[in-house]
């Protein structure tokens, strides 16, 4: 059995500190941060123990203000580029390609050839030039006035105007709201942009009469506008394209579009495993005013993507040969904290109006649609319509006009809120384009190969009337720019160690000594602070009770020769006429590096 004096040097499940000054002290011997030990080894030296001192809190200042740098930048979440290069097959892009030749539709071909006599009547008191029959309206359809009969009129109150506005002379028309209190000139400096825009304005609105999707002019066509077409020596199948008529650029026709085809996947790269065409560049000048360029409308895009004519695209000359280079960039977004971007459109809070997937652009257009209906009451003619709304027509909304150009006015000046509720895609494809251009047919072969295609009339005309297009993988390496943080959670870890070493040299477990440190001091302070509350009360009891009934509080005295599981109770209480009773002791063990009774009181008899 152990004798007293071994239980007392026996260590307890807790140890406390007599004092925060031998807590500190043990704490600078025996960690493992640098410069601690000084702090101890020099008390006797106050100088050296100040230097020390100081030094030691500049030291952990510094080190918590980098910190604080640290953990500034990692929560701006900032993002680098890193570009690496890749090679491997790769699926060719969509390639569309449009006649550039707008078709009359025979629902509105009326109304259209009184645009054209509207036109010719504002072009003439502009320039003084009298546009011929056939010039105007491309057919040689006879001009008619307005008639009562018709569901449309034009509104010929939004006519062409000379604006002398200083030194910069203008042409432009008004556009008024419904109450006509507001007004604007819609100008331009060039009068061709002038009149193609004011007669695109009325085009529209006689467009808008036509059911959605109606127009089929494709399928008439005068001839083939595709004479050949192969990729990578294979000739190309009518499966492997769709066909769709863009109102400005006509018939339009989009090779792999959905990419979902073998045949199109590009193995090798040069201009013979390319897409090749032979093209019918002919100018009908069935829209005369509208279309006012000659050749073929050329897109390159990604696959399931619609292509948006506008924005995309050149133009093809017509009697060249004209060869396009296509390097690939693949774009991946990190998204979430990293910035916002969407993988395929599911968590974006605008309806899609476009059958294909997910493009900023697309969602652009639906987003101002959607602002164009509530806002103006109808759909812009150009964009998609939602079920349930209608295309806007002034014979029916007089003010679209002047809401849409205002409405225009504020997405391109970002004032709605269609560019933040349309994020990038967190992955898309971009394509870089290079192109060179020759004459095409050469005069020694222009005979045989118009003869060839049918052009048995071979007059600088004619030649003038086809294109040739090379279109092909100057590379199959694609390059892929990825973002990455720059501050990862590695990284920020990894940059706090290095900190820390440099400035203490110490490691991971040397923050683990100052949490015990931290856990110690605590400890240590909720005992004292018990201690000192029993001891206050224990004074207010003696007070209270005076000390002629010599009351005692009971003492617990820390005893270290006690195991815990050997009690003994002593309990004394003095009674009116007798001695006093006598009882077993208690004594109850604290293990801990402090000696002495937390407090001392007793009964008087």
């Amino acid at each position: 059995m152990e004798s007293p004096g071994e239980q007392q040097k026996s260590e307890g499940l807790i140890e406390l500190y007599h004092s925060f000054g031998d807590m500190f002290n043990f704490f600078c011997t025996n960690t493992t941060i640098h410069g601690t030990v000084r702090l101890v080894c020099s008390s006797h030296n106050r100088l050296k123990t100040t230097f020390w001192s100081l030094l030691f809190l500049a030291t952990f200042g510094m080190l918590y203000w980098q910190f604080g740098l640290l953990f500034n930048q990692y929560w701006k979440y900032s993002v680098i580029m890193t570009v690496s290069l890749h090679s491997e097959p790769k699926m060719f892009p969509s390639v569309t390609l449009c006649d550039m030749n707008p078709h009359r539709s025979l629902l509105v071909k009326k109304y259209l050839e009184d645009l054209d006599e509207f036109a010719q009547e504002n072009i003439y008191s502009l320039y003084k030039l009298n546009i011929t029959e056939r010039q105007a309206e491309g057919q040689g359809f006879p001009a008619t006035g307005p008639s009562s009969n018709r569901s449309f009129h034009l509104d010929r109150s939004i006519y062409l105007e000379k604006l002398d506005w200083g030194t910069n002379n203008r042409v432009g028309f008004r556009l008024c709201n419904s109450t006509g209190g507001d007004c604007f000139y819609r100008t331009h400096s060039s009068g061709v942009a002038a009149i193609r825009d004011w007669y695109q304005f009325h085009f529209i609105n006689i467009m808008s009469l036509l059911p959605p999707y109606n127009e089929t002019s494709h399928e008439a066509h005068d001839g083939n506008f595709i004479f050949s077409c192969c990729y990578d020596g294979g000739a190309c199948q009518k499966k492997d394209y769709e066909v769709f008529h863009h109102p400005v650029y006509g018939s339009c026709y989009t090779f792999n579009n959905r990419g979902m085809n073998d045949f199109w996947k590009a193995n090798r790269s040069g201009l013979t495993h390319g897409i090749n065409f032979i093209l019918k560049a002919e100018q009908n000048d069935h829209l005369p005013l509208l279309s006012t360029e000659a050749g073929v409308k050329v897109i390159i895009h990604a696959r399931n993507q619609t292509p948006f004519l506008e924005y995309q695209g050149f133009s093809i000359r017509p009697g060249t040969e004209t060869t396009i280079g296509v390097r690939e960039d693949e774009v991946h977004r990190l998204g979430g904290q990293y910035g916002r971007c969407t993988k395929d459109g599911g968590d974006v809070d605008v309806q899609l109006l476009y059958d294909s997937a997910y493009s900023m652009r697309a969602c652009l257009h639906s987003c101002f649609q959607e602002l164009m209906i509530q806002t103006c009451g109808c759909g812009y003619y150009f964009y998609p319509l939602p079920e349930g709304a209608q295309f806007c027509n002034y014979n029916q909304h007089p003010a679209w006009g002047h809401c849409f150009y205002k409405l225009y006015q504020n997405l391109e000046s970002h004032r709605l809120p269609c560019f933040s509720r349309c994020p990038k895609p967190c992955w898309e494809s971009l394509y870089h384009l290079s192109a060179g251009v020759t004459k095409w047919p050469s005069s020694k072969a222009e005979d045989w190969i118009l003869s060839t295609l049918g052009k048995k009339d071979n007059s600088r005309e004619k030649r003038n009337s086809v294109a040739k297009v090379h279109i092909f993988y100057q590379q199959l390496n694609y390059r892929s720019v990825d973002e990455t943080p720059v501050y990862s959670v590695t990284q920020l870890l990894s940059y706090m160690g290095s900190l820390w070493s440099l400035w203490f040299g110490s490691s991971v477990l040397s923050v683990v000594e100052m949490l015990e440190l931290l856990l110690d001091a605590a400890a240590l302070a909720l005992v004292l602070g018990y201690r000192r509350f029993l001891g206050s009360r224990t004074m207010n009891v003696g007070a209270l009770e005076g000390p002629g009934e010599g009351a005692r509080a009971l003492a617990i005295q820390q005893d270290l020769s006690w195991p815990p599981w050997e009690t003994e109770t002593t309990s004394r209480s003095s009674i009116s006429g007798g001695g006093p009773l006598q009882g077993p002791s208690v004594r109850i063990p604290v293990y801990g590096r402090f000696q002495g009774p937390w407090l001392q009181s007793g009964l008087k008899p």
